[in-house]
């Protein structure tokens, strides 16, 4: 066994190690003092072994992806490849979301008492849009007359106005929300592959593509608007990266200005995406070029918002108040502030946390004023999946995202599982990759 395949192993290792204590450890506080308030902690859902439609799809899925997804990746054209994983991750994630049925998996999902929909059916509540974003603040703390739900309550409106959108066109109700955010949701992938390559090179973008696919992100992917939060983030870097590397640098760039304020007005949590955003503006041959049309679309989208009534600096203030005033008041960030990690190990799985050690030693081999001046291939993408981890631990950091991070740190995780192309032998990584998901999916019924 060579060296560096065993500090691999040993990282795994290591992450199997601190996801093993966060559920030793949270079992006994939330026995002892009930106040992690998850039942399967460190993960928000409990243990409840079982089968369904999606459990036959979900293993042809994954030994079909381990067996020939690399080859695939390989040789396929570019646009075959896009297409080809956007299908590929849409099926895993279907398969495992019916693992709990079309009702439980899908249908009802985005339909509970903390869900956007319940702001839509039975009362429609957003009937009169503008009036609505004028009044959304009012209705963020818990005691607040016709309080939002708390997923509401907890993010911008242009969540919940997806949602009413998607009703006005006649996709109502959650079977059709459940199916919009898995296959936005699946989009997350391509826009990783487009970024990856832009930035780093074909080769590496082609190699990360099956751990994409593949990934146990998707067991939260289905079905949770976190998955579309995570595609339309993601979508925003890679047209920030396409315009920094000359591609249409104008249009890319207002594109990607108008999904970063879209962003911004999905997830308050989102803003962090500006670290990653400058970690591709650094990578960047033109990096000024496009700027100032990013800067325009973003400041489109926050304009319209505000002119329609919705001040984001007093809906932030307000939810850090609601935050406190519900479970998050009362969840310990002394234990939540690792235990997050041991959920995000979870969702990246191991062959993530393997690639993530070949990441920090990648740019240490070069001069770093060589790699920010003229970066090869496998440092730039270090540095882009750093730049997510920097982002990460900053919201754990925050301590308003203490416990439910399986979800609502999608959209950063998806930016740490390029790194799985530094990995030699990538079938095993992905079949580990795989039993995680699908142990996961089929051992506990988790909240999303």
């Amino acid at each position: 066994m060579n060296r560096d395949l065993l500090r691999d192993l040993s990282a795994a290792l290591a992450a199997a190690l601190l996801v093993t204590t966060a559920a030793v450890v949270g079992t006994v506080l939330e026995h002892r003092y009930g106040n992690l308030h998850v039942s399967w902690p460190p993960l928000y859902g409990h243990w409840e072994p079982h089968v369904g439609p999606g459990t036959p799809a979900a293993i042809m899925v994954a030994v079909a992806v381990v067996a020939y997804g690399p080859l695939l990746a390989a040789r396929l054209p570019w646009r075959a490849l896009l297409c080809t994983a956007w299908g590929t991750a849409m099926a895993w994630t279907f398969s495992l979301a019916l693992v709990d049925g079309w009702q439980r998996g899908i249908a009802r999902r985005l339909t509970t008492k903390y869900e956007y929909l319940q702001v839509i059916d039975p009362v429609n509540r957003f009937h009169d849009i503008p009036a609505a974003l004028r009044d959304f603040t009012h209705h963020i703390l818990i005691h607040s007359p016709d309080a939002w739900p708390a997923h509401v309550a907890g993010h911008p409106p242009a969540a919940t106005l997806t949602f009413v959108l998607l009703d006005r066109i006649g996709l109502g109700g959650g079977a059709w929300a459940g199916v919009w955010c898995i296959t936005v949701g699946a989009t997350a992938a391509v826009a990783v592959l487009i970024t990856v390559r832009a930035l780093s090179g074909e080769a590496l973008a082609r190699r990360a593509a099956p751990f994409l696919v593949l990934a146990p992100a998707a067991v939260w992917m289905g079905t949770s608007a976190d998955g579309y939060f995570a595609a339309a983030a993601a979508w925003a870097v890679a047209f920030l990266a396409l315009a920094v590397t000359g591609h249409r640098p104008r249009s890319a760039g207002l594109t990607s200005g108008l999904l970063f304020g879209l962003t911004a007005y999905l997830s308050y949590g989102l803003t962090l995406f500006a670290v990653i955003a400058a970690g591709v503006l650094l990578l960047g041959a033109r990096r000024l070029r496009p700027l100032p049309y990013v800067l325009a679309g973003f400041v489109v989208v926050a304009a319209v918002f505000t002119f329609a009534g919705f001040n984001w600096w007093e809906a932030y203030h307000l939810l850090v108040t609601r935050y406190y005033q519900g479970a998050g008041g009362i969840r310990p960030y002394g234990y939540w502030v690792w235990a997050n990690l041991a959920c995000t190990a979870l969702v990246v799985g191991p062959a993530t946390v393997a690639g993530l050690r070949r990441s920090g030693a990648a740019p240490i081999r070069q001069d770093v004023r060589r790699c920010l001046r003229r970066p090869t291939a496998e440092p730039r993408l270090a540095l882009l999946a750093l730049a997510a981890l920097l982002a990460l631990l900053a919201a754990d950091l925050s301590g308003m995202s203490k416990a439910e991070t399986e979800r609502i740190w999608l959209p950063f995780a998806m930016w740490l599982i390029p790194a799985c192309a530094f990995l030699t032998r990538p079938r095993a990584w992905l079949t580990a990759q795989a039993t995680l998901a699908l142990l996961l999916n089929h051992l506990l019924l988790t909240g999303w």
